[in-house]
């Protein structure tokens, strides 16, 4: 005897109930995957708490079992539409708590708006400060380096078809350390040349325009959208607040994108304000920031605007960082973004 035999004795074996009564036990079953209840089933659960339980649970569930079997046996069976993948974490977005990246997001529409097409670029300009470590002969050494830096991205697409050129500035000492003599050169140019060989990101952490432009405008998918793939807990929101970063340094987000984008990070667990920052080109802001391995990682706005200027890491713990408590070791600072409707041609 085949399965499907099997299957169609079993269901001629189950009384087929009217039309009424399949509304009700389908509008009771959906109740209870969405977490609600409907009046009749509140009035049945008091009758059966009041002696007539065991019977009816037991009928009650023959009948929604009944209702199940046969719309399988269609082919057909109800999910909700915004139902979650198996094992996928809901994080339900908290509380604002930064006051910096709520005001930057009430102030998102007010700058003029930039419409680049597929096929033309986003030109970004900035100037930038990184610690490098080098090892040389004389032993090894460590010291800030900067520069400014010109990057044409692809309106769609990954990094690969990305162009950079760049020109170096006077190094900065490392805290401590004494700037090493093969950080003295003068200042060069670099490029034009390819951005990178590869790009690896999964599909969720691309920043490209064509990508942020479709993501949502509501701060609760937003926030649901930063914490795609990660758990819970301290680790998930540290990374979800450096996606943030991934979505602001080299990345253009329409206005609605990014007014959804600040109110989802200023909800992050572990956020604080920070009422003097400065980018790396000097300018003076206000800033949103979060703790992160013993540096304060810093995303700095206008005071005034509330226009996103740079992002910079400040040392909180000394031991950890091995610099003194306050210093700045990475810096930068978003100078200009523009639309092009070509790269220049690398140099071969």
């Amino acid at each position: 005897m085949d399965e499907m035999t099997v299957l169609e004795r079993f269901r001629s074996e189950v009384p087929r109930p009217g039309t009424d009564g399949l509304r009700a036990e389908e509008a009771r079953l959906m109740a209870a995957i969405s977490g609600a209840e409907p009046a009749p089933a509140r009035r049945a659960r008091r009758g059966r708490a009041d002696g007539l339980g065991r019977s009816r649970g037991r009928l009650a569930i023959g009948l929604a079992g009944g209702v199940a079997a046969a719309a399988i046996a269609a082919g057909v069976m109800a999910v909700p539409d915004d139902a979650p993948e198996p094992g996928t974490i809901t994080h339900v977005m908290p509380v604002a708590a930064s006051q910096v990246l709520t005001r930057a997001a009430d102030n998102a529409t007010k700058f003029p708006e930039l419409h680049p097409r597929p096929g033309q670029y986003l030109v970004f300009e900035s100037q930038t400060m990184n610690p490098v470590e080098s090892n040389s002969a004389k032993g090894h050494s460590r010291y800030l380096a900067r520069g400014i830096r010109k990057v044409w991205l692809p309106v769609e697409g990954d990094s690969t078809r990305g162009v950079i050129e760049g020109r170096t500035l006077a190094p900065k000492p490392y805290p401590g350390w004494p700037i090493p003599p093969e950080a003295h050169q003068s200042e060069s140019s670099s490029g034009p040349e390819k951005l990178a060989d590869f790009d690896h990101r999964a599909e969720y952490l691309r920043n490209d325009y064509a990508y942020v432009s479709r993501l949502p405008t509501e701060p609760q998918k937003m926030y649901e959208h930063l914490y795609t793939r990660l758990g819970t807990g301290p680790q998930a929101d540290t990374e979800a607040w450096q996606r943030v970063g991934g979505l602001l340094t080299e990345a253009y987000m329409p206005a609605a994108q990014r007014a959804a984008l600040f109110r989802a990070a200023a909800a992050i667990p572990g956020v604080t304000t920070i009422d003097e920052a400065v980018d790396a080109a000097g300018r003076k802001g206000i800033a949103a920031a979060k703790t992160i391995g013993g540096r304060r990682h810093e995303y700095i706005f206008d005071r005034r605007t509330y226009r996103y200027l740079g992002e910079r890491e400040v040392v909180t713990d000394a031991a950890e960082a091995e610099a003194p408590v306050g210093s700045v070791l990475t810096s930068t600072a978003q100078l200009r973004v523009s639309v092009a409707d070509q790269a220049p041609r690398v140099h071969p």
